[in-house]
């Protein structure tokens, strides 16, 4: 996956998660740490019920663009589900999980990317 297909499925992914009402979606662009993930998106819901529409809204959104999660961690019922597409992984929290694991803080050195809400 290209640098440009990479922004651009991140966005598309950002944009599925706010159609479906998620909170405070991010796109963040990862340090070179980060050997094959260029991006993660992060967001959060307030019912396992919407976590797991914005699950589905971004897997749907993205497959209309070609691409298919490589594997998924969590599933209904879980507090945080990894949607994981390569050089991007979507995080997709419950409210106080997001907090807890703080990932925009774990990951303080990467950069926020606009994605047009």
């Amino acid at each position: 996956m290209t640098e440009a297909s990479a922004v651009r499925i991140a966005k598309a992914a950002a944009r599925a998660a706010d159609d479906k009402k998620a909170d405070d979606v991010q796109v963040l662009k990862m340090p070179e740490v980060m050997a094959e993930t260029e991006y993660f998106v992060i967001c959060s819901a307030e019912t396992h019920v919407q976590v797991r529409t914005i699950v589905d809204a971004v897997v749907d959104a993205l497959a209309k663009e070609g691409v298919k999660p490589l594997r998924q961690e969590g599933g209904p019922g879980n507090s945080w589900i990894l949607l994981d597409f390569g050089a991007v992984i979507v995080h997709v929290f419950l409210e106080g999980d997001r907090e807890y694991y703080s990932l925009e803080r774990l990951w303080a050195d990467a950069q926020p990317v606009a994605w047009d809400a």
